[in-house]
This record gives C-alpha cells, sequence and structure tokens, in this order.
C-alpha cells in the first residue's frame, strides 16, 4: 500500500468510527507512524509502506478509532509555544485554555517577577505556559492527583521549566496554600455530573473523571482566592458554557473588582476574571 492508499483506508475506517474529523486524525496519525509531517504525507503520497510503517500506522488509527482521544495516542499535544506529554492522567490542553493563559499573561505585564498559583494543574499546560512566556514569573501549580502531577513534572522536564515551575499535591477541600499570590488560575472542573451523557466519547470515556466533572469547585476556588492573593492581585477562571455570568456575579459578590469577561476562539464567554483589590 502506498502513503496514498493508507491514507484514504484510515480516513474512511475513523469515518466509520464516528470520528469528527477523520481526515485530519488520519493524517496526523500515519505522519506519526512515518516520522513525517503532515505536508511531507503528500510529497511522498505515492511511496509504497514498509511492513513496520503499516503495522504501526495501522495500530494508532485502531485506537483512535476507539475513540480514544487523539492528543493520547500521538502521545503529546502543542500548547501555545510548548510540546506536552499528554496521556489519560490529565485533561488534553485545548485551545480554549491558550485563552485562559493570554488573559493571565496580560494581567501580569509590567509585574518584573509575579508569584503564580496554579489551581488544578493537570498536565502543567497553564503553569508552564505562564513560566515560558513571562521570564520573571515563579509558579506553584497543585493538583489532587498524584498521578496528574507525575505528568505534569514530565512536562516541566521536558520544557526545560523545571526550575521555574513548583508542583505540589493538595485538596481544593482543605482552601488554597498559604500564600501572598499576584494572580491565581485555575480550570476547574466545571462538567455538571447530569451533562456528562451530552459529551463525546473521546471525554466521556477517556478524559480523567475528577479533573473534568464537580460542582462547587469553580465556587471553592472564589471563596479561597481573597486570602491568597496580594491586594491588587487577580483571579483567572476557565467557566462552563453558560455560566459565565453567573461565575462573574459569584465574584462580584466576593468582592472582587474588574470583572471581565473573555470570548474563546467559538465566540462563548470562556475566562472571567476580577481583581481583588482588599
Amino acid at each position: 500500500m502506498t502513503v496514498g492508499d493508507v491514507l484514504k483506508a484510515s480516513t474512511g475506517f475513523l469515518e466509520g468510527k464516528g470520528v469528527p474529523s477523520p481526515r485530519v486524525d488520519a493524517e496526523h496519525l500515519v505522519a506519526r507512524a512515518l516520522g513525517v509531517s503532515r505536508l511531507d504525507l503528500y510529497l511522498q503520497h505515492d511511496r509504497p509502506l514498509t511492513d513496520g510503517e503499516l503495522a504501526a500506522a495501522r495500530d494508532l488509527v485502531r485506537r483512535r478509532g476507539t475513540r480514544e482521544p487523539l492528543a493520547y495516542v500521538l502521545g503529546d499535544w502543542d500548547f501555545r509555544r510548548l510540546t506536552l506529554a499528554t496521556d489519560r492522567r490529565a485533561l488534553v490542553p485545548r485551545p480554549e485554555t491558550e485563552v485562559v493563559v493570554e488573559r493571565c499573561l496580560a494581567l501580569l505585564a509590567g509585574i518584573e517577577a509575579p508569584d503564580v498559583l496554579d489551581v488544578g494543574t493537570g498536565s502543567g499546560a497553564i503553569a508552564l505556559a505562564i513560566a515560558d512566556e513571562h521570564p520573571g514569573a515563579g509558579v506553584t501549580a497543585i493538583d489532587v492527583s498524584a498521578d496528574a502531577l507525575a505528568l505534569a513534572g514530565a512536562n516541566a522536564a521536558r520544557t526545560g521549566l523545571a526550575d521555574r515551575v513548583t508542583f505540589h499535591e493538595h485538596d481544593l477541600t482543605a482552601g488554597l496554600p498559604d500564600g501572598s499570590y499576584d494572580l491565581v488560575v485555575s480550570n476547574p472542573p466545571y462538567v455538571l455530573p447530569e451533562e456528562l451523557e451530552t459529551l463525546e466519547p473521546e471525554v466521556r470515556e477517556w478524559e480523567p473523571r475528577t479533573a473534568l466533572v464537580g460542582r462547587g469547585a469553580t465556587e471553592a476556588i472564589v471563596a479561597a482566592a481573597p486570602g491568597a492573593l496580594r491586594g491588587g492581585g487577580a483571579l483567572v477562571l476557565e467557566v462552563g458554557d453558560g455560566t459565565a455570568e453567573s461565575v462573574a456575579a459569584l465574584l462580584e459578590a466576593a468582592g472582587f473588582g474588574d470583572i471581565v469577561r473573555t470570548p474563546d476562539l467559538t465566540g462563548r464567554d470562556r475566562v472571567v476574571e476580577g481583581r481583588w483589590e482588599s
């Protein structure tokens, strides 16, 4: 079989399994199996695959056909300027969370050496991106999952940021760690249990439930953040679809000012922030 044949067959297989973007995913998977870029696939369109290459491609495509997330099958995923290891220990880093980092960096602009707390760090995506793009930032990242923290630590090592981000196992039910931070940021679990069955299989069946589904995490962070922030410090939260208004009201009731809602790339309000002035 040629590269073109495998791409066509893989696309058809994934389409039959209900994968939302079968052609793009087939390109990613076949390119990874061959150790080339997606562009190179078309430059090698008529090249026959070796038996080893064909077996590798079939294995990756088979995994994706079970609706295992593409990022887990590939084992890594791009997030802003970083390429992070990805597996079932943490949520897949998403484009909407890049908007969270963008807002954090805007709020930290002009602060030479800010102290940042990332609550529920997962793969470490937010914490590491802030450290990468703000050279003076010191970041503390917490998570209740020891498995997620192990993945985040590995990502810190692979990105060369291990000396800039400190990871701690911490349960939000105990509040937030003692400190005086310029910014607290979180992508907390905000999918309600009754909403779980509406999600795609990639999310519902593969991503870690504790990082995805929860009730009250956002409220707990808003309540605890004033005790962790310096005067003038900011809180930045990723929020679920249709909840930005209620989260903004929650921040206002807790005493935050300068409340801003920011849309994601689809136009949905996805990030809510506020400044603690007391």
